[in-house]
């Protein structure tokens, strides 16, 4: 499966849009006036985070016929001087299900440990820069 996420931006506009397969999904995300995006990469490392943990115990849920009926997963993040990676990310998980509580924890542990976005961060992933352009529109 790939996945590729493309940003256009120039002052006072930006898109943002995910691909997987042949399903293209925009996302809403503002454009700062002066360029750039409202938010911020960590931000988005963050959200990734929780998203990927979300659908992830959703779909461990269904494999063991489990029942969620909610989630909140909340990622806090700690970052120093620009250029420097995190300093900490860690995620707390709240899980609404009539599940037995054990149960439950079990999941979200095995979850854990299954989440591909967090196995990618724990496992120090290079990140290549594959092509440069230059040029005007």
């Amino acid at each position: 499966m790939r996945i590729t996420a493309t940003v256009e931006n120039a002052p006072g506009r930006h898109e943002v849009s995910v691909t997987t397969g042949e399903r293209t999904t925009p996302l809403d995300i503002a454009a700062r006036a002066e360029g750039g995006s409202a938010v911020n990469g960590g931000e988005l490392l963050a959200a990734a985070l929780a998203t990927c943990f979300v659908n992830d115990l959703y779909r461990e849920a269904a494999a063991r016929g489990l029942r969620i009926d909610g989630v909140r997963v909340t990622v806090e993040s700690d970052w120093g001087d620009p250029g420097e990676p995190a300093l900490r990310l860690a995620y707390a998980v709240h899980v609404d299900s009539p599940e037995d509580r054990e149960v439950v924890d079990a999941l979200v542990r095995e979850t854990d440990r299954l989440a591909e976005v967090h196995g990618t961060v724990r496992g120090g992933m290079v990140v290549e820069l594959a092509d440069v352009q230059v040029g005007s529109r």
